[in-house]
């Protein structure tokens, strides 16, 4: 069985010791989706939504919480990243979906990077138009593909 790394001698909670591990280029892609009634997803494309661009402000707003992961999550290492890039495609009916891309060169990863963006700018659409639909649902929110370090390549495989 593995050694459990986040737990020190008294078997409390410490965040794990990077000193030693080799900087390298990493990598994180994740996804997710929110499906609303289609008439928001129209009032989005056409720019109807009383709180502004949607897609704009969900964009920066997934890309704070990337650099700000550190803060969110208690374990995580403060990580100078290099790169975060957040795409959207819709299926013209009822549901956008958020891609999100982060690059660092370090000693860790950044996958909970990417997941908190994607998370953040799926929360930041719903936040915009909860006014006219309060029925929206955030799925699929999981990790698509990283890569670099110790660990090597992963790419998510349905179940």
């Amino acid at each position: 069985m593995d050694k459990l790394t986040h737990f020190n001698d008294q078997n409390r909670a410490k965040m794990v010791d990077v000193t030693d591990k080799d900087v390298t280029s990493r990598i994180a892609q994740a996804t997710g989706k929110i499906t609303m009634h289609p008439e928001t997803l129209n009032r989005i494309h056409e720019g109807k939504i009383k709180k502004g661009d949607v897609l704009a402000v969900a964009q920066i707003a997934g890309i704070m919480a990337a650099k700000q992961t550190s803060q969110m999550i208690p374990m995580c290492h403060l990580i100078p990243l290099t790169g975060v890039d957040i795409k959207f495609t819709d299926n013209d009916q009822d549901t956008i979906t958020i891609t999100t891309i982060v690059k660092t060169k370090h000693v860790t990863g950044v996958e909970i990077e990417a997941l908190l963006a994607a998370q953040t700018a799926l929360l930041t659409i719903y936040d915009m138009c909860k006014a006219i639909d309060r029925g929206m649902v955030i799925t699929d929110v999981h990790l698509v593909e990283k890569d670099g370090g110790k660990s090597g390549h992963f790419v998510y495989q349905e179940q």
